[in-house]
């Protein structure tokens, strides 16, 4: 039996829109707006507005901030993937003499290069860029604040070489080169790199009365691959699609995947918060599930995108005040309703289109020393292995073609599991990165290394 994709139900809308109200309404907002993704499309908006009767649509353009540096890296990373750089270069090998070229590229998308926070004074994000023509003006006397790739720490003039790094490489302005290879490819035709109407304006809500003073919306210039950006939540949805599910003509589904990897040092209070930051997104563990995506805020804005992957389930949140709701809660809390509510529905099961018998043969139970494995065939023609009960180490594997496999996660990614055949061909065992898996703890007679104690196992009479 199959049903139809259908939208959400009228309860899990209800749940939705009473949590961007409370959001507005508690966080003192002018406006805000989201949207929720489900299988591949947008399949709710909501608004709440302190004008009466003008909430805004999914068309309405809001600054989205620092979501613009999973912009900028998905440019970065289409280059590593025409082979135009490795993510092991340091910078200065394609952009040199800016005085941070020690700094990798991959350093640079995780925030691990070692740059300070912020561009020198006065502060970027309410000053015309104009005032930073040059690189130097941006990165100032002392670049590097931290050695390079010990720990991870934010910051906005690392994205400012990744953008020029962009225009040297391709020869063209960075927002020229994000049209022509993100925007158009993707259909976000709402997303620019200045306002263009309908948009909302950026506001400051008074802390202690509830009036409000219009903030400065500036071209950052150099500074605009950290947070130029204007979109919607109808173009963030839309992306939000593309960071979940890949798309060829962007990015490939693995190259997206990669993004979502861990790639810097965490903080000591990073990991007690369950965070992370991989190339260009940020990754949190909260409420049970792994969310990837990005925050952002600039004078006037806040905006988040979060994204759900294993529950499919994306949202987008969009405000216009300098400080008020804590959008990356509010999106995990849509996420969150929406997963709850409305679990997804897994695929059908079906059989193996085929299988070789001779991995056949390796399913089943295998042991470590005394531990219980599992070693199971995948649907994509690799296998998995894992703990029978409890915690421990685990992975998928890819095969190699060849009779062997490559770790994909974990303690074993990029190791080499291989059967081990005796001259018969049957199998004596599995040898995963030097330990030896056998059928049986201990088998007698299998190259157990150290050997197997010749009076076998025993009780204490």
């Amino acid at each position: 039996m199959t049903t139809p994709r259908e939208d959400l139900l009228p309860a899990t809308r209800r749940a939705l829109l009473h949590r961007i109200a409370v959001a507005q309404s508690e966080g003192r907002t002018p406006s805000l707006v989201a949207a929720v993704v489900r299988g591949g499309r947008a399949v709710w908006h909501g608004a709440r507005s302190s004008a009466d009767g003008y909430d805004p649509d999914e068309n309405v353009q809001y600054r989205i901030g620092s979501i613009t540096k999973t912009f900028t890296a998905v440019l970065v990373l289409r280059l590593r993937d025409e082979g135009m750089l490795d993510l092991t270069d340091p910078l200065e090998k394609h952009l040199p003499g800016t005085g941070a070229g020690e700094a990798t590229i991959a350093e640079l998308l995780a925030h691990s290069g070692g740059l300070a926070a912020e561009s020198p004074a006065p502060w970027w994000e309410r000053t015309p860029g104009s005032l930073r023509p040059e690189l130097a003006d941006v990165l100032g006397e002392r670049p590097l604040v931290h050695p390079v790739g010990r720990r991870h720490h934010y910051s906005n003039p690392g994205y400012t070489l990744l953008g020029a790094l962009v225009e040297e490489l391709r020869g063209a302005p960075w927002e020229e080169v994000l049209r022509r290879e993100v925007l158009e490819p993707l259909g976000l035709e709402r997303t620019t790199g200045r306002p263009r109407a309908p948009h909302a304006g950026g506001w400051a809500v008074h802390p202690w009365a509830d009036v409000m003073l219009a903030e400065p919306a500036e071209d950052l210039g150099r500074m605009a691959p950290a947070g130029q950006l204007w979109s919607t939540t109808g173009d963030l949805a839309r992306f939000a699609v593309f960071l979940a599910r890949g798309d060829d003509r962007v990015l490939s589904a693995d190259t997206v995947r990669e993004m979502r990897v861990p790639a810097a040092p965490a903080e000591a209070t990073d990991a007690m918060d369950g965070a992370a930051y991989g190339l260009g997104l940020q990754i949190q563990y909260r409420d049970g599930r792994l969310l990837v995506g990005h925050s952002g805020s600039l004078p006037g804005f806040l905006a988040n995108l979060t994204i759900g992957v294993e529950d499919d389930v994306a949202a987008v949140v969009l405000t216009n005040c300098t400080s008020g709701p804590l959008t990356a809660g509010v999106g995990a809390d849509l996420v969150r309703i929406v997963a709850e509510a409305e679990p997804r529905i897994p695929e059908p099961w079906r059989p193996l289109p085929e299988a070789d018998s001779d991995v056949l043969e390796l399913a089943g139970q295998w042991y470590w020393g005394t531990h219980a494995f599992a070693l199971r065939l995948t649907p994509d023609g690799g296998v998995s292995l894992e703990p029978l009960s409890g915690q421990g180490r685990r992975s998928r594997f890819r095969s190699n073609g060849d009779g062997t496999w490559t770790g994909l996660e974990g303690y074993y990614a990029g190791e080499a599991l291989r059967a081990v055949r005796r001259p018969d061909g049957t199998v004596s065992h599995l040898d995963l990165g030097s330990f030896v898996f056998t059928r049986q703890p201990y088998e007698e007679g299998a190259a157990v290394p150290g050997g197997v104690d010749p009076e076998g196992w025993r009780g204490i009479g």
